[in-house]
Order: structure tokens, then sequence, then C-alpha cells
């Protein structure tokens, strides 16, 4: 099974699953009513939020730890040095 697939079969459920709470056709224990009618509407954009923000955030990580991979580091400044010289040689000024 690929990412993908088994992506796609998780969000399927879960989104099943939140719209048989939504639709109060399954009960949510221990919440009240009233209550449930304020999280269900807006927990898509809650999820939607914190996966923005764990994305971001792992991201600047990794930006902010690059320089601790020096081979990673001089690999790529090699490339990017190559690919001004590939440039350079068609006639595209760069800098």
């Amino acid at each position: 099974m690929t990412r993908a697939t088994r992506f796609a079969s998780y969000a399927s459920a879960v989104a099943f699953c939140y719209f048989l709470v939504w639709f109060s056709i399954l009960p949510v224990p221990f919440i009240a009513e009233e209550t449930k009618d304020q999280i269900m509407p807006v927990l898509p954009w809650w999820v939607l939020v914190s996966f923005g923000s764990y994305s971001l955030g792992s991201l600047g990580l990794g930006l902010w730890s690059f320089r601790d991979c020096p081979e990673a580091y001089a690999e790529l400044m090699h490339e990017i040095q190559e690919a001004k010289n590939d440039l350079r040689a068609k006639g595209v000024t760069v800098d």
C-alpha cells in the first residue's frame, strides 16, 4: 500500500467519523451537546492551522540546523557554483 493510498484511507475514515459526530448520529460521551455544536464546525480549521504551524516549524528548524550538515552544505554550494558557471557559459548574467 502506497503512502497516498494509506493517507486517503485514514483521511476518509476520520472524515466519516467527523461527519457522524457533526450530524449527531454518533454521540460523544462526556461532552455537552452545546459544546459539541460549538467545537465541531471549527475543528477542520484548527487541524489545518495546526498542520501549517507544524510544517512551518519543521521547515524553520531544518533551515536553522542546515549548517550542522557540512557535507550537504558543501555539496549544495558546489551545485550552485556549477549552475552559475553553466549559466555564464550560455551568456546569462547571474550576479
